[in-house]
Parts: structure tokens; C-alpha cells; sequence
């Protein structure tokens, strides 16, 4: 045992990033069979999981508003290199992977994170409460995003197809990081009250926050968040082939590859906003849910907009008539969650009855 022998033991967390070089070294390169291919898929998704610990860690220790950018930034790596890869390796068809995986986030968290905290929440609480103007202001933010990146471009009729021309898109791009840049102003500063979890009564009660860890653990876990944003990036390059192959054995169409990016990335904060939930914390919940779509379309879709300079083929970002009205129709329900400041399970089995109608249409278009 540690204690008998002096040794400090060592945590998953620590030990995956590590172990996740030595898979990224064994199978780079290589044609790789089933088995492979699996442990590659797990080291991947452990990895995934270590890395945003790691980010958590060093968010902790430096505070707002930069521990904010901190783990948004690590999030949208790991989403940026998966995205990446994949369109570098995929030839025409991965013109619209970009598109699709900003979307999948985005009802994922508007509609799956959203309807399951909600549902835990008040399934233990009976009525769950938060505050509305934090709330409706990052909704307020999430639907103009993904408005201006991904519904806009369908309309647009400069360039052929559902994409902008180089100035639209460099537009759309630094209106995402403005409006992100202040989103994270307004959370952490200016207004942070209106972030806060709230009581029955409506009343803002501070969250209980434990420690902030020390310099030492801090450099560690920075250190760390490096290796495994390397290993995210090399692993994802080897693993790509096998989940879009994987995606065609199923019959799915290859617009689903979005939604498996899209679940691995967002699976982290999904059980960090169920255990706030869980705590009467339905605010946290809120925040992180809203706090990763914006993310995802405020950071992502800029650093596409540039890295698309050095990949072939064209970034389609428009969403077809089925999504827009999907889009529409989550945003006009989550209007009517957040503005009373009070849900029931109702409204969290209305948002999961949106999430399930876009995988299933996700599946079979």
C-alpha cells in the first residue's frame, strides 16, 4: 500500500496522459487492427476526460475571468483537433464537418445537458430555480452565434453553396470571438452576480468553493493539460479513419461524425453540470451548458475560419431547412425554460424530447 511505502499513489488522471504518448508512439504510422483500434478509441477518450481535469485544475488556481478562458480554450483544442484531422483526411465530403460538429454541441448542451440537469434537479428537488437574466443573457448570446455562423450562410449568395466568401467569414469570425470575449467580461467582472446560484426565494447565495491548489500541483497539471492536448491531437489523427469507417458500417450518413465529436468533447462538462444539479446548483448547471455552446461556436468556428487558409475544399457552414427549424424551435423553448427562473421536469423532458428528435434525424435525415 502507498502508506507502507512511502510512495504518493498515482491517479488516473495523472497516469493517462502519459500512457496515452506511449499508445500515440506505438500506433502512429500504422495500419491498425480492431483491437488496436479500440484501445486507441479508449486511451483517446480518457485522455479527453484527463485533459479538461488537468484544465479545471489550473482554471482553480488562477481565478476569473482566466480560468474561464483557460478551460475553454483546452475544450476547443481537443474539439479544433478533432475537427481538423478529420477534414484534412476526409476530402470533400469533411467540407461540412465543421458545421456539423458546432451544431451537434450546440443542441447537446441547449437541449441534452440542459434537459438532463433539469431533470435531475427536479426529480430531487421537485421545482428547480436559477436566475434569469445570467441565464437569458448566455442564451441570448447562443442563439446569436449560431445565427450569425451557422443559419446566415444559408441565405447568403456571394459564394456557391451554403458557405461565406472570405469577407463574411473573416466578419463572422471576429464577431464570434467579440461577442465571446464579452460573454466571459460579463460572467467573471462586470455582472457576475447574475452567474451565481440562486435560492428559493430568488436570492443569489455565493457557491462553496474548495481550496485553490497550490503553485506546485498547478505546474503539474499545466504540464500535464500540454502532454495530453499532444497526445488529443496525435491520437485523433490515428483514430479519425476508424470512426468514420465505423460511421459508414452503421449506415449513418457522414454528417454523424459531427455528433461523435461532438459527444466526446461535451461528455466532461455533461457530468460536471448533473452533479450541480444534483446539489440544488441548477445554476452551474445552466452556466455550463450555455458556457460550452458558447464556447464552441465562439472559439471554434474562428480558428476553422483560419486553419480553412491551409486545408483543401470548401467550409460549408449553412444549415439546412431541417436544422434551422430544430434551432429555432430549441431556442424559442429555452426562452420559455429560463425566463420564469423556475423549471419543472416538464420543461426537461421538452429539451430531451429535442435532443432525441435531432439524433434520430441526425441518423436517418
Amino acid at each position: 500500500m502507498a502508506a507502507t511505502t512511502g510512495r504518493f499513489p498515482v491517479s488516473w488522471t495523472t497516469a493517462t496522459p502519459i500512457l496515452a504518448i506511449v499508445v500515440l508512439a506505438l500506433s502512429w504510422g500504422r495500419d491498425l487492427g480492431p483491437v488496436p483500434v479500440a484501445v486507441v478509441a479508449l486511451a483517446l477518450g480518457a485522455t479527453v476526460l484527463a485533459a479538461v481535469h488537468h484544465a479545471e485544475v489550473v482554471a482553480h488556481r488562477v481565478g476569473e475571468p482566466f480560468g474561464s478562458l483557460v478551460l475553454a480554450i483546452a475544450v476547443t483544442v481537443i474539439e479544433v483537433a478533432l475537427i481538423v484531422t478529420m477534414m484534412s483526411s476526409g476530402g470533400p465530403e469533411a467540407g461540412t464537418l465543421a458545421r456539423d460538429t458546432v451544431f451537434a454541441a450546440v443542441m447537446i448542451t441547449t437541449n441534452g445537458i440542459v434537459g438532463i440537469s433539469l431533470m435531475v434537479g427536479a426529480r430531487r428537488y421537485g421545482e428547480t430555480h436559477f436566475n434569469p437574466e445570467g441565464s437569458g443573457g448566455a442564451l441570448a448570446t447562443v442563439a446569436t452565434l449560431a445565427s450569425v455562423t451557422l443559419v446566415l450562410p444559408t441565405f447568403t449568395f456571394s459564394t456557391p453553396g451554403p458557405a461565406f466568401s472570405s469577407t463574411q467569414l473573416t466578419f463572422a469570425a471576429i464577431a464570434s470571438l467579440l461577442l465571446y470575449g464579452l460573454f466571459v467580461l460579463t460572467q467573471t467582472v462586470r455582472h457576475r452576480d447574475f452567474f451565481l446560484p440562486v435560492d428559493n426565494d430568488g436570492a443569489v447565495k455565493e457557491e462553496e468553493h474548495a481550496e485553490p491548489p497550490t503553485d506546485k500541483a498547478a505546474l503539474t497539471s499545466l504540464g500535464l493539460l500540454l502532454v495530453a492536448l499532444v497526445a488529443v491531437v496525435g491520437l485523433a489523427k490515428v483514430e479519425s479513419p476508424a470512426i468514420e469507417a465505423g460511421v459508414r458500417a452503421a449506415g449513418f450518413p457522414q454528417s454523424f461524425v459531427g455528433v461523435v465529436i461532438a459527444l466526446l468533447v461535451l461528455l466532461p462538462e455533461t457530468l460536471a453540470a448533473t452533479r450541480a444539479a444534483r446539489r440544488d446548483r441548477m445554476q452551474t448547471s445552466l452556466n455550463l451548458a450555455y458556457g460550452s455552446a458558447i464556447a464552441s461556436i465562439g472559439l471554434t468556428i474562428p480558428t476553422i475560419a483560419l486553419a480553412s487558409i491551409w486545408l483543401d475544399g470548401p467550409l460549408l457552414l449553412g444549415l439546412g431547412a431541417t436544422h434551422i427549424v430544430l434551432l429555432a424551435l430549441t431556442i424559442a423553448v429555452s426562452v420559455l425554460t429560463v425566463v420564469p427562473g423556475r423549471a419543472t421536469r416538464l420543461q426537461g423532458g421538452v429539451h430531451l424530447v429535442l435532443l432525441a428528435s435531432f439524433l434520430v434525424l441526425a441518423v436517418n435525415p
